[in-house]
């Protein structure tokens, strides 16, 4: 969108939050890029110019306003609806693999060569992947600064700078503040409560209707990995350098996260797990005015409008959490984790209680005694199959993953049919276009509001909700009064 200036012109005089994180405002005069919903003077339009990422706003020499915070924004939600490798490499990137592997790491990851990344990198966001893995650092170190008392040598490396020196200049260069100065202007004293805690507010585009988000993930959480409390949904968390607890509370304009940390590294997986999570970068507007468009969907679209998909912080974990939710209830579905999480998940320490173990990896599963689950035989194979493709490497889920591949190698594993395949699709793989016409929530919804009730004809019908299939289910299914619609008291 950052090539069309009229309508970007119009975003910015109108203020439009929609376009937040869509596209960046840098203003010539002033040398600083702004959101679109900044709440400043709007500049002349002969003034402005438009970049599609914050990086490349600072690859051209702009500085981030200190009113509107742009490095703040929610990320664009284009990245998510688009299957191609330059969206599946910015997925990496905001899950931090430049600053673990680099980027020959996310080269390998995605079949490429260095030169291709930035070459495709650059034409599309007007960044490579170095700028954009700094820009990021730049905001995760922001988020310490602000929220911890962290010493700023902890930091630096905590946001993945190699040096002090790297993290005062990238600091001083994007902000136009020293670390101290950031840390000064903190509206609230950044010493957290206890040791590794950290607290920060996620955005998202309004608007956020969070009945069936939190509620989905309260009803199925598994005891001992998830809990509902104090109106906070909570997890444990597997990072690359060590574990996490997280509670993620809904409130009117923004998603209040506290993370406890076992090491500061992980911050910027951990929030961009949490995202993914909430589904916090959806464009809900545009979701919803598609949706809109079919008569019988509307009146489900005008009730609780900004609907989103729950996701997973764990793409293997859910693909387990499917099979063993397998034409069984809820109920039955959380009984099985919950053993398989006693018997061979880590047990972390949790400071609130409550929280036990971490979900049990591929590798921890992929040796265990079919005759010790409490499942049908076939189910017991399917299992086992899916584990062990998943430690081997077999399989792959992730945010690098290609979806239309991954769907077929799904389909290819005995037990798995096209709704086990879906719902992975859905909120592991994070497609917003991933349908399950023949799941039996969406059945009874379907015909309850007049739309056909085959899989077939339901499937035809449903492509006129393209490429956001994924939200229909979700309204389709809050028409019924199950537990997963609804907040927890």
């Amino acid at each position: 969108m950052h090539t069309e200036t009229e309508r970007c012109v119009r975003a910015v005089q109108s203020k439009d939050a929609r376009f937040d994180g869509v596209f960046f405002t840098a203003v010539r005069t002033t040398r600083i890029y702004c959101r679109p919903s900044c709440p400043a003077v709007p500049p002349k339009p002969e003034n402005m110019e438009f970049h599609p990422s914050a990086a490349a706003c600072q690859r051209a020499g702009f500085r981030a306003c200190k009113r509107c915070r742009p490095d703040t924004s929610p990320g664009s939600p284009e990245w998510n609806v688009r299957a191609d490798a330059v969206a599946r490499a910015v997925r990496l990137i905001q899950d931090g693999v430049v600053d673990r592997e680099g980027v020959p790491g996310l080269a390998r990851r995605l079949g490429w060569s260095t030169r291709q990344i930035e070459r495709q990198l650059l034409a599309e966001l007007g960044a490579g992947p170095l700028a954009l893995a700094r820009a990021q650092r730049a905001q995760t170190a922001r988020t310490l600064v602000e929220t911890t008392a962290l010493p700023f040598g902890e930091i630096a490396f905590a946001a993945g700078f190699s040096s002090i020196r790297s993290f005062n200049d990238t600091v001083r260069q994007v902000f136009a503040l020293t670390p101290g100065e950031l840390r000064a202007r903190a509206a609230r004293p950044a010493a957290p409560h206890t040791p590794g805690v950290i607290s920060l507010r996620l955005p998202f585009r309004a608007p956020l209707e969070p009945s069936n988000l939190f509620g989905h993930l309260a009803a199925t959480a598994v005891p001992g990995v998830e809990e509902w409390r104090d109106g906070a949904y909570r997890r444990t968390l597997a990072l690359p350098y060590g574990h996490g607890i997280v509670a993620l509370a809904p409130r009117p304009d923004h998603i209040a996260c506290r993370l406890s940390l076992t090491d500061p590294r992980d911050l910027t997986q951990a929030i961009s797990r949490c995202r993914r999570l909430l589904d916090l970068d959806a464009d809900p507007v545009a979701v919803d005015d598609r949706l809109r468009a079919d008569p019988l969907l509307a009146p489900l679209v005008d009730k609780a409008p900004g609907r989103r998909v729950p996701g997973t912080v764990d793409p293997a974990e859910f693909a387990v959490r499917a099979v063993l939710g397998q034409q069984v209830s809820t109920a039955a579905a959380r009984t099985h984790a919950a053993r398989l999480v006693t018997a061979h998940g880590v047990p972390v320490d949790d400071p609130e209680g409550g929280l036990t173990h971490l979900f049990p990896t591929p590798e921890a599963l992929s040796g265990l005694d079919p005759e010790t689950l409490a499942l049908p035989r076939s189910r017991r194979a399917t299992l086992l199959t899916l584990v062990r493709a998943l430690a081997d490497g077999e399989l792959a889920l992730g945010p690098d993953t290609d979806r239309a591949e991954t769907r077929a190698r799904l389909l290819a594993l005995p037990g798995f049919g096209p709704w086990t395949t879906e719902v992975i699709a859905m909120r592991a793989l994070g497609d917003p276009d991933a349908f399950l016409p023949g799941d039996l929530g969406v059945r009874r919804a379907a015909e309850g509001l007049g739309l056909p009730g085959s899989p077939a004809a339901l499937t035809a019908r449903s492509a006129h909700w393209a490429p956001w299939r994924a939200y229909a289910v979700q309204y389709l299914w809050a028409t019924d009064s199950h537990p997963i619609n609804h907040l927890p008291a």
